[in-house]
């Protein structure tokens, strides 16, 4: 099962509600390689991993470096401890520790690489303040959607761009209380009373919904109906912290537009729809023409080269709006 090509969940915790939640994974080793392999590593590089989980990546880095080199936090006590004992099983003794990752491992630092098994929301600054000069981070970097990005420490800034193929992690647990606020309700008492169609797609491809996610200001959730009988989806429900909801139908119409049901004082698919048409207009960019410069307090996405920034954030995040953007080729806007 190890050796398969599907994460497998090693540790669940009760979240609010009572249900049990995963917080930990072994991560699919195909995924794993490909993240080494952008990774760049060699010999004699010092090498910090954020999350240990299970102790394999740990153990691929320990065998290729030497358990001098590689040095790996968690922030479950319990995880470090078996994955300490599993790696002396084999022979391997690399750095472990019980730390929050968002703080990184100052005493050992610095280091020529820093990989994260886990996604962020928003990249620390202490990881770039602990790497060599030149050093690179790898992170799902997830403030609103996102992927893995390859990020090198240049003096007051790590800058780089998204992989060209998408993965996804665990969002990182840390010490004390670092959630976003409450996610918005699934129902609502607003009813669904505006009703029109749309020839965008019902999912649209996970850059444009990136895309979208980072240029606005609105947080939605997302899942699927069913259909009672046959339990199969049947439209895209989205939601909003205001109480707005929409449904989207997944079957096209004899014209091949979908069905659009929104309800509450934000239309939902607005902002989607606009961020899809800009990513049509800007030559449907994949993943990796996509970049991300982060500073101490604030984080840009742009678009082929970092002057052409698409969004700014800082913290608490705050997204330009959509109607600045101007697509591949125009006058771009400055830095």
């Amino acid at each position: 099962m190890v050796y398969s090509t599907s994460t497998l969940v090693t540790a669940v915790v009760p979240n609010k509600y009572g249900s049990l939640v995963p917080v930990s994974s072994s991560t699919k080793p195909d995924l794993m390689v490909r993240m080494l392999e952008t990774l760049d590593v060699h010999d004699g590089q010092r090498i910090l991993e954020i999350g240990t989980g299970t102790g394999y990546n740990a153990a691929l880095l320990a065998h290729r470096l030497g358990d001098d080199n590689v040095f790996s936090v968690d922030i479950d006590p319990e995880l470090v401890t078996t994955a300490r004992q599993r790696l002396a099983r084999i022979g391997r003794h690399p750095h472990l520790a019980v730390r929050d990752g968002a703080d990184g491992w100052r005493e050992h630092a610095p280091y020529d690489r820093i990989i994260s098994t886990c996604a962020v929301r928003r990249i620390p600054w202490s990881w770039h303040d602990q790497l060599t000069p030149g050093g690179q981070l790898l992170v799902d970097f997830k403030p609103q959607g996102g992927n893995l990005v390859l990020l090198g420490k240049k003096v007051d800034r790590l800058e780089g761009r998204f992989t060209t193929r998408y993965g996804a992690f665990m969002v990182m647990r840390q010490h004390g209380n670092h959630d976003d606020g409450p996610l918005p309700p699934w129902e609502s008492e607003l009813p669904l009373d505006r009703e029109r169609t749309t020839s965008a797609p019902a999912e649209p491809p996970g850059v444009a919904s990136f895309l979208r996610a980072v240029m606005s200001t609105t947080q939605l959730r997302h899942r699927y109906t069913f259909d009672a009988q046959t339990r199969q989806p049947t439209a895209v429900r989205l939601a909003a912290a205001d109480g707005s909801c929409c449904d989207v139908d997944l079957t096209s119409n004899h014209d091949g537009t979908r069905t659009v049901y929104e309800g509450g004082p934000t239309p939902l698919r607005t902002e989607i729809e606009h961020a899809y048409q800009q990513w049509c207009d800007w030559g449907q960019p994949g993943w990796d023409r996509i970049g991300v410069t982060v500073k101490p307090d604030t984080w840009a996405v742009w678009l082929d080269e970092p002057t052409n920034i698409l969004t700014r954030a800082g913290s608490p995040c705050r997204a330009a709006p959509a109607s600045s953007r101007s697509p591949r080729g125009s006058s771009r806007p400055s830095s």
